[in-house]
């Protein structure tokens, strides 16, 4: 007896183990084979396709665009057009991760429902789908929809531009730029680009792993502050460093502000995209909630506050000079982790380069308040992106909002948590009434100059 119920136990804990072993492959979200719903062995031109073929055709391009971390107004425009190029007519409801449309053709109608795994921001596969998206109506009469969806094969599954040790440098850059922008030295700056890198490259390596949103923030955010301290302890017990620069402990977590949904959202909900614009917002909330949740308890741990920077005396024409040189560098740093290739990441840099400066300049030197300094930076740098499409031929989004995304007031968000959790609510309550008062005008200036610019967002139709 003992014998049978030693044998049963051990198998029942080898099945359970087996259990345990199958479900951790096994993915909520199931993956669409789009070659399996079509005809692949027909030769028909796209434009003469079943409405079905055509439906699925749309969602998918619409799902790509989704998935790059586009505006929903985009998104539509992108299916519209291969709509329109396909003579069907298409209505769709996009969210952060959804779409839900119906397309139309001769009283014949298909509705389909399309949802990602997750977000996330790659301008260079966006870069690829405009090209796609404008070359499209042309090419509906020589090639069918298999041949389109081998197209979109290649775009889905290029490869990124930067492993985690070039993410891990590029947030270094970006966060020591920051540093310096924000009023720190060469002590802060130093170390913020040590803890931007160690943060973002743990965080790139649980991405890889596919660790769900909370814990990769925690954890990347969590590396930065630690690598950060530890650097300021062994520069205090080395070289006898000034307690005072342990302020500089925020920029190194700088990184993981998501700007870009944030804008984005912006964007949408000026067209009325209300579901897709307050989700991406909320998106954009809970990631600033965690990070600046993570970086008050690992500071409480330490006995790190965020004081003011020691004030580093410069004159006004060299730090005309380095605003320039480090907004650039900036900017740079945050394409690159857009997944930019090296000449997009540049323009941006260029645009940012100006236009932050402008807004910096516009702060120290007129009475302009913050935030419309930061609306009028980054009108700056919609009206330059304008400028320079022809000549760049990149799509616009590619590089404006990874130009202002270094505008996003990161540590005013970071300080208002941290004095909330201290209850100290007056000073807390002031330093995010004034973030959230830039926050909404730097897409409010970005809208503003593509409805100066682009008479198809102008319209409300």
């Amino acid at each position: 007896m003992k014998f049978y119920f030693r044998y049963g136990i051990i198998s029942l804990v080898k099945n359970l183990q087996r259990v345990d072993h199958m479900s951790k492959f096994r993915t909520q979200h199931m993956t669409i084979d789009w070659h399996e719903i079509i005809d692949c062995e027909s030769t028909a031109a796209a434009a003469d396709a079943p409405l079905k073929e055509k439906t699925y055709l749309v969602g998918r391009v619409g799902l790509l665009m989704l998935s790059v971390g586009t505006a929903a107004w985009r998104v539509r425009a992108s299916m519209n057009k291969i709509a329109r190029a396909l003579n069907i007519t298409c209505n769709a409801d996009i969210g952060l991760l959804s779409i839900e449309y119906t397309c139309v053709e001769n009283g014949e109608t298909c509705t389909n429902a399309l949802s990602l795994k997750t977000t996330g921001v790659n301008t260079h596969k966006l870069s690829y789908l405009e090209f796609f998206n404008d070359n499209f109506a042309e090419r509906t009469g020589k090639y069918s929809i298999e041949q389109f969806n081998m197209m979109l094969d290649k775009i889905e599954n290029l490869p990124a531009n930067y492993k985690a040790l070039r993410l891990g440098f590029a947030s270094a850059l970006a966060c020591c730029a920051f540093t310096f922008l924000l009023g720190g030295g060469p002590v802060e700056m130093f170390g913020a680009f040590l803890g931007a890198g160690v943060g973002n490259f743990a965080r790139k390596k649980l991405l890889e792993n596919h660790i769900t949103l909370f814990a990769n923030v925690a954890a990347g955010v969590a590396s930065a502050c630690c690598t950060y301290v530890i650097f300021i302890k062994l520069a205090e017990l080395l070289f006898d460093v000034s307690a005072v620069h342990q302020a500089g402990y925020i920029c190194s977590m700088l990184f993981v502000i998501p700007g870009f949904p944030l804008i984005t959202g912006g964007f949408d909900l000026s067209k009325l995209d209300l579901r897709s614009g307050i989700e991406r917002v909320t998106y954009a909330i809970l990631i600033i909630g965690i990070a600046t949740l993570t970086g008050s308890l690992t500071a409480s741990l330490f006995r790190f506050a965020p004081s003011a920077f020691e004030a580093v005396v410069i004159p006004a024409h060299l730090k005309l000079l380095f605003r320039l040189v480090t907004s650039f560098c900036g900017v740079y740093g945050f394409s690159l982790m857009f997944n930019s290739p090296r000449k997009m990441a540049a323009t941006a840099g260029l645009i940012g380069m100006i236009a932050n400066t402008l807004r910096l300049e516009l702060v120290d030197f007129t009475p302009v308040p913050a935030a419309a300094a930061a609306f009028i930076g980054t009108f700056a740098a919609g009206m330059l992106a304008t400028l320079i499409k022809p000549a760049v031929g990149y799509p616009r989004i590619t590089v404006t909002v990874p130009s202002i995304v270094i505008m996003v007031p990161g540590m005013y968000m970071y300080k208002g948590i941290f004095f909330i959790a201290q209850k100290n609510l007056a000073e807390g309550g002031m330093w995010l009434c004034e973030a959230a008062l830039i926050i909404a005008a730097l897409p409010l200036g970005l809208i503003f100059a593509r409805i100066v610019t682009d008479k198809n967002f102008r319209k409300s139709s």
